[in-house]
């Protein structure tokens, strides 16, 4: 039997049927591409998009160049919000970095249910809370934690989102998500292979002990992941 795509992202799965067909007519399944941004903070966001799989980051860029993750998002949730909480433009640039598929609600059919007030409603304002609570578990994590353990962390919380034990990412990449030294990762990355931990080779990390990995991260993972259980989508 082939699923329901409304039950592959865990934020719509929560929708109930009546909302599931006033959405259907207007939502659509896209691909997206490693490397695309899907949102922008020059201009108003005019689709929510739904990842089906895949991983997209929020990103902010300082005018010299530099960059920071501020949240990764996948199955779990949603890019967007901008449209349903201000309508104005987003804080940050939504970037795909592993290819990924999403289901896309165009602006004027998203705000038409969000202001039934209903189900969607809450859902939403749910998963923008659990969404601001990793925003700021990630900068306390960029701020007091080493590397070795702000990658752990984010390995772990990728690994939650492509349901595999499988990252392609190169070091440069990581580096400029965790807003850190390429050597700085080189190391981390290194010292957890040396353990056993992982395989890194040519761009593709490997987990081989995902409880080793979690002894080695610092408490932000899990409280992140705690946030998102308590609203039924972790």
């Amino acid at each position: 039997m082939k699923l329901d795509p409304f039950d592959q992202n865990l934020v719509l799965a929560r929708l109930d049927q009546s909302e599931r067909e006033r959405l259907s007519p207007s939502i659509s399944e896209v691909s997206l591409k490693l490397g695309q941004h899907i949102q922008s903070v020059a201009t108003r966001s005019d689709k929510m998009y739904f990842p089906l799989s895949g991983i997209v980051s929020l990103v902010l860029f300082m005018e010299d160049g530099r960059t920071g993750e501020i949240a990764i998002i996948g199955r779990e949730g949603l890019v967007g919000s901008d449209i349903y909480l201000s309508g104005k433009t987003s804080t940050a640039e939504a970037v795909v970095q592993v290819a990924a598929s999403a289901l896309v609600l165009p602006r004027k059919a998203a705000l038409a249910e969000f202001d039934r007030k209903g189900n969607f409603y809450r859902v939403l304002l749910e998963y923008s809370q659990a969404l601001m609570a990793q925003i700021a578990h990630v900068a306390l994590c960029n701020r007091h934690h080493r590397v070795e353990q702000q990658l752990a962390r984010w390995l772990l919380m990728s690994l939650d989102r492509l349901g595999s034990p499988h990252v392609s990412m190169t070091q440069d990449l990581i580096a400029n998500m965790l807003g850190v030294r390429r050597e700085g990762v080189s190391v981390a990355a290194h010292s957890l292979q040396e353990a056993g931990i992982i395989e890194y080779q040519r761009g593709k990390i490997r987990v081989l002990n995902r409880e080793a990995l979690l002894a080695h991260s610092c408490e932000c993972y899990e409280a992140i992941l705690d946030v998102y259980k308590r609203i039924g989508i972790g």
